[in-house]
C-alpha cells in the first residue's frame, strides 16, 4: 500500500470519531499533519481534474473535518512593529496562519491579508491587502488574488486566473461529497462578483463586473441560445471562453407586469475573442 492510500484510509479510520476520542488519540494528530502537510504543499486536493470532468475528494474534506475536532482553541498574536502591540487571534491550534518564505515566490503585500493552514498558493501567485484565503483552497501559479477577495474552503482556482477587487469565491466543506467551486485556468472574474454553490467556470471564461452566480440562477447563452442550470447530479458550469455579464429577465404574472419587474439573471453575450483578451489582459507590470 503506497502513502497515498495509507493516509487515506487512516484518516477515513478516524473520520467516525468525536472530538473527544480525536483529542485523545497521539497517532490522530499525527495522521492530520501528516495530511495537512500535503495539502500545504498542493500534493492533496479536495478535487481533481480527471479528463474534462473535476472529482470531488471527499477523503480530503474528511480530513480537514477530522483537523476541526482535533484542535482546540488556542490564542496567537501577531506583533505590529510601530508600536509594539498586536492583533490576537482566537482560532483551532490545527489551522493556525499558513507562514510564507522567500523560497516559496509568493508575493503578498502587507495590509491586512491571511492565508489559512491548510491551504496552497503556487509560486508566482500574487496577493493584494486585505484578502482572504481559507484552508484546503488551491490557487494555481500566475493568479492574482485581488483587494477584498475572498477564496472560500476547498475553492480550487487555475493558472493565470485574475480574482479582481471584491470576488468572493465560495467554499464549500460540508457535506463532504458537494463539488467546491471550480474556476479553470485564464479566468478573469470581475469586480464584485460572487462565484457560489460548486459552479465550475471553465478556461478562458470572463465573468464581468457584479455577475452573481450560484445554483439557484439559470445562466441564459444569447449567442448560442442555450440555458445552463444546475441539476440534481450536476452542478452549474459556465462555458470555456464565455463572457458573462450581469442581466435581467421579465416576470410573468399580472402584478410583476402592472408593475415592470423583471428578475436579475447571468448573461452569456459572446466568446471570448481578440477584443476580449486585449482588455482582459492581465498587467504583467504589476508582477
Amino acid at each position: 500500500m503506497g502513502l497515498y492510500d495509507k493516509l487515506k484510509e487512516e484518516i477515513l479510520g478516524f473520520s467516525s470519531l468525536g472530538a473527544q476520542a480525536l483529542q485523545a488519540s497521539a497517532e490522530a494528530r499525527t495522521v492530520f499533519e501528516q495530511f495537512k502537510q500535503l495539502l500545504n504543499d498542493g500534493v492533496l486536493r479536495a478535487a481533481e481534474k480527471n479528463g474534462s470532468d473535476w472529482v470531488v475528494n471527499s477523503w480530503v474534506k474528511q480530513g480537514i473535518l477530522i483537523g476541526m475536532r482535533l484542535g482546540r482553541l488556542q490564542a496567537a498574536t501577531v506583533p505590529l512593529e510601530l508600536n509594539g502591540a498586536g492583533f490576537t487571534f482566537i482560532d483551532k491550534d490545527t489551522f493556525p496562519l499558513k507562514t510564507f518564505t522567500l523560497d516559496n515566490n509568493v508575493r503578498i503585500v502587507p495590509g491586512g491579508s491571511a492565508v489559512r493552514d491548510g491551504s496552497y498558493l503556487a509560486p508566482s501567485v500574487v496577493m493584494m491587502p486585505p484578502a482572504y484565503v481559507n484552508v484546503g483552497a488551491y490557487v494555481d501559479e500566475g493568479t492574482m488574488i485581488d483587494s477584498h477577495a475572498l477564496v472560500g474552503s476547498c475553492a480550487q482556482v487555475g493558472k493565470h486566473v485574475h480574482l479582481s477587487a471584491g470576488v468572493q469565491v465560495g467554499g464549500v466543506l460540508e457535506p463532504v461529497g458537494a463539488m467546491p467551486v471550480i474556476i479553470e485556468d485564464d479566468v478573469m472574474v470581475g469586480g464584485n462578483c460572487g462565484i457560489y454553490e460548486g459552479t465550475i467556470v471553465r478556461e478562458r471564461a470572463v465573468i464581468g463586473t457584479g455577475v452573481i452566480l450560484n445554483g439557484s440562477t439559470p445562466v441564459y447563452d444569447i449567442a448560442m441560445n442555450r440555458i445552463y442550470r444546475k441539476t440534481a447530479d450536476h452542478p452549474l458550469e459556465i462555458p470555456a471562453g464565455a463572457v458573462v455579464v450581469a442581466g435581467s429577465r421579465t416576470i410573468k404574472g399580472d402584478f410583476a407586469s402592472e408593475h415592470g419587474l423583471s428578475i436579475y439573471t447571468p448573461l452569456i453575450i459572446k466568446y471570448r475573442d481578440a477584443r476580449t483578451d486585449s482588455a482582459t489582459a492581465l498587467e504583467e507590470a504589476l508582477r
